[in-house]
């Protein structure tokens, strides 16, 4: 008796295949940075608080490259925006989005297409040079970040003193550990 299975493989949908496997990885990017997201430390000087999604954009972005990383950065954003609880400390909403976080939200869709853009050009191939777009991804986000923040607080040095200037020494851990992290993340993808 013979079966049709063994010629219905892969390798004859090979589409389809790339297809389901982006459309996992990007699922997967974007549970990993809700989870990131939950671990929040507020600060009782400022409106944004401390927490893992930046280490986790920075890694998904240089893992997943600039078309992937920034559909999960969306995807995680749309989730939230529909009510579902991805934002830090379990926030969701349209109300959330309008808060003073979301120039950090803007600045991680930016920051992983420009991060993910820089590891396709292979700037992410040993932690020495993975720094490079990782600190770039970081400026981005600061500056989308601190920008909002601006018009929230309806000044610019507020905006720096409360949403850069604390973050600086935990983004450069983030930065540091996400460099760290980068090997393992590439034999997750394979």
């Amino acid at each position: 008796m013979t079966t049709l299975a063994p010629t219905i493989s892969v390798r004859y949908f090979p589409r389809t295949a790339n297809w389901l496997r982006d459309l996992t990885l990007i699922t997967l990017g974007t549970l990993f940075i809700a989870a990131l997201a939950q671990v929040k430390i507020p600060l009782p000087f400022t409106p944004v608080p401390l927490t893992g999604q930046t280490f986790a954009v920075l890694l998904v972005a240089a893992a997943l490259g600039s078309k992937r990383g920034t559909a999960s950065m969306t995807f995680y954003i749309a989730l939230g925006a529909f009510g579902l609880p991805v934002f830090a400390g379990g926030a969701s909403g349209i109300t959330y989005l309008s808060g003073a976080t979301l120039g950090y939200l803007i600045g991680f869709v930016l920051a992983a297409y420009v991060v993910g853009l820089l590891a396709e050009r292979g700037l992410e191939r040993s932690i020495r040079t993975s720094i490079v777009p990782f600190l770039v991804g970081t400026v981005i986000i600061y500056a989308c970040g601190v920008s909002w923040l601006a018009i929230i607080l309806g000044s610019f040095s507020k905006a720096i003193a409360a949403g850069l200037v604390p973050f600086l020494i935990g983004d450069v851990i983030k930065l540091i550990a996400a460099s760290l992290a980068l090997p393992a993340a590439w034999r997750l993808m394979r």
